[in-house]
């Protein structure tokens, strides 16, 4: 028997004001970031991006968990040790992705279906040997004209539901993440209407595939204005609409929720992060799951270059350090320079 309850484990991912960072992106999405700063994508590359985050100094004052991608799983820094056994080492928890991308099916032109459920029992079984104790399934939800619709939230919650027992079976905590996404002029009353919906359909799925609701995390979207919405949302309209949708569509038993950055920069995802702390959000423990927010400044100060590692990992430790503030509701512009 495992010495942590899969309780447990949840509750320390979103413990201390701490929060995820989601290093998990596939090798596409990996190959765009390197080539933003000039870098073909490799094995060795890729291994080089991952190793720049893990092995910052003082990491573990900031990150419960990492979710890596299943190529990292198996590879190590730059001295040759395991990153896994690096974040044990830690005190941070590894988590895995485990789904295989969506797809879009040809009767519901412009929606996403999230696939990965085939032999998704022996991939917990070799993740938890590799040391994977919590997991991720993206689950995506376009905003558009007669978008989305219900069949696409059904169906992608049943998945998000399946995987989510296949791991607690497995012994590894699920966190699932159905993401409404930021692309569309849509407004954010529109986006609050279909976070809530997607997500309460979302959990009744999980209920009834018996899924133990105190061992799983919510990774969701913030309820944010489409990004070519003519009328933007101040941060204070971000933290009012999100924590009403958290309070109308979490059930209490769940004990986290973290936010995805889904487009936003490092500072407005720390900005918002703040504001919905000022909103008081409930029952769950909230913090953020970002990639891309914690990530993308450093990496564009690192640009692939040795000696700028020590520059990019104080920058990634600023980024950290705010949304650690943000966390208690206690960020402020000037933390910033």
């Amino acid at each position: 028997m495992p010495s942590e309850t899969l309780q447990s484990i949840a509750q320390k991912l979103v413990a201390n004001y701490k929060g995820l960072l989601a290093a998990d992106e596939s090798v596409p999405t990996a190959t765009k970031r390197l080539e933003s700063i000039g870098l073909e994508s490799t094995e060795e590359t890729r291994r080089q991006y991952r190793n720049l985050f893990l092995t910052t100094e003082g990491i573990e004052n900031y990150i419960s968990g990492v979710i890596l991608f299943e190529e990292t799983l198996g590879q190590s820094d730059s001295h040759g040790t395991p990153f896994v056994e690096l974040l044990q080492q830690k005190g941070i928890i590894p988590g895995i992705k485990v789904d295989k991308g969506a797809v879009e099916k040809n009767d519901y032109p412009g929606e996403k279906f999230t696939e990965g459920l085939d032999g998704l029992a022996k991939r917990f079984q070799e993740y938890y040997a590799l040391g994977a104790r919590f997991s991720k399934w993206r689950a995506i939800i376009t905003i558009g004209d007669s978008l989305p619709t219900d069949h696409c939230i059904e169906e992608n919650a049943k998945s998000l539901a399946s995987y989510a027992a296949l791991a607690q079976a497995a012994g590894i905590v699920p966190v699932i993440e159905p993401e409404v996404l930021i692309t569309g002029d849509h407004d954010i009353k529109r986006s609050e209407e279909v976070t809530t919906q997607t997500v309460k359909t979302t959990f009744d799925e999980l209920k009834k595939n018996n899924v133990d609701l105190s061992a799983t995390i919510l990774k969701t979207s913030m309820v944010i204005s489409g990004d070519k919405c003519p009328t933007q949302a101040t941060s204070e309209e971000i933290g009012a609409a999100t924590v009403r949708f958290l309070k109308n569509s979490v059930p209490d038993d769940v004990p986290g929720v973290v936010f995805l950055s889904g487009g936003q920069t490092g500072v407005q995802a720390t900005e918002n992060l703040n504001a919905v702390h000022k909103f008081n959000p409930g029952p769950w423990q909230v913090s953020f799951s970002y990639a891309r927010a914690l990530q993308g400044d450093p990496l564009k100060v690192w640009a692939g270059q040795a000696a700028n590692i020590p520059a990019a990992q104080t920058e990634f430790i600023k980024r950290m350090k705010g949304v650690h503030a943000a966390n208690q509701g206690q960020y402020t512009a000037e933390m910033e320079n």
